[in-house]
């Protein structure tokens, strides 16, 4: 396999449901920060990465047709580089939303309190829970990097997010580029990737706060998220 399809689009912008329509159109598997949570394995690439190290995105990407989301959306030039037949998504939502979604869920990342008087017992046991932990915990850091530690700076934080979205539009070639919002739906998306438009089953949304909340009640869970409804979060 190789990577066809890269996701620029900064997490909570509908990456999940974004992942669900890939898979769905035959892009897929698409890798998504969700698949540390059942293949922790994988994490020590993006430890390596976020450390400065090289990889081979081969090796990272192993099994995988598409990517969307953290922490892969950081790196996509380099993605770009060396996949250069694959197209590039960015996701974006309004800013407001956005940040409000965000204050809720992926800007506090982390073991909740009750969970760090278990996870040192965990840990011991299991080698799984230890790997998962080293990515909650680079995925933190790299979070709270890539908007300078100024997560609590509403202002601040939003002009960093329209910054990174201008910039991966001067950075993809246009014809390489679909700026998308999932709330488009199937059109947009089918069209920039000349697979025709699924007929009579709706874009698959997912209430992503909900789901990210019950998700970090307990991290080391096997469950997938579920893709209904017709509405973001």
């Amino acid at each position: 396999m190789s990577i066809k399809i890269i996701g620029a689009g900064l997490g909570r912008t509908g990456t999940t449901s974004l992942k669900a329509a890939l898979e769905h159109l035959g892009f897929g598997p698409c890798y998504h920060m969700l698949e540390i949570f059942t293949h922790p394995e994988y994490g020590k690439n993006w430890i390596d990465l976020s450390k400065g190290k090289k990889v081979d995105w081969d090796t990272v990407f192993k099994g995988y047709n598409s990517t969307v989301d953290y922490p892969s959306c950081i790196y996509y030039k380099d993605q770009m580089a060396y996949y250069p037949d694959a197209k590039v998504i960015l996701t974006v939502r309004d800013p407001e939303k956005w940040y409000e979604s965000g204050s809720e869920t992926i800007f506090s990342v982390g073991p909740k309190p009750l969970q760090m008087l278990t996870i040192p017992f965990m840990a011991l046991a299991s080698a799984r829970v230890r790997q998962i932990l080293g990515v909650l915990k680079m995925a933190g850091s790299s979070l709270k990097n890539h908007f300078d530690g100024r997560l609590k700076d509403k202002e601040y934080t939003i002009a960093k997010f329209k910054a990174w979205n201008e910039e991966v539009k001067k950075t993809v070639p246009p014809e390489k580029l679909l700026v998308f919002e999932v709330k488009e739906g199937w059109e947009p998306l089918c069209k920039f990737l000349g697979v025709p438009v699924p007929q009579g089953i709706p874009f698959p949304h997912v209430n992503e706060r909900a789901e990210f909340k019950e998700k970090t009640k307990n991290p080391f869970s096997r469950k997938r998220p579920k893709f209904e409804g017709v509405q973001t979060a």
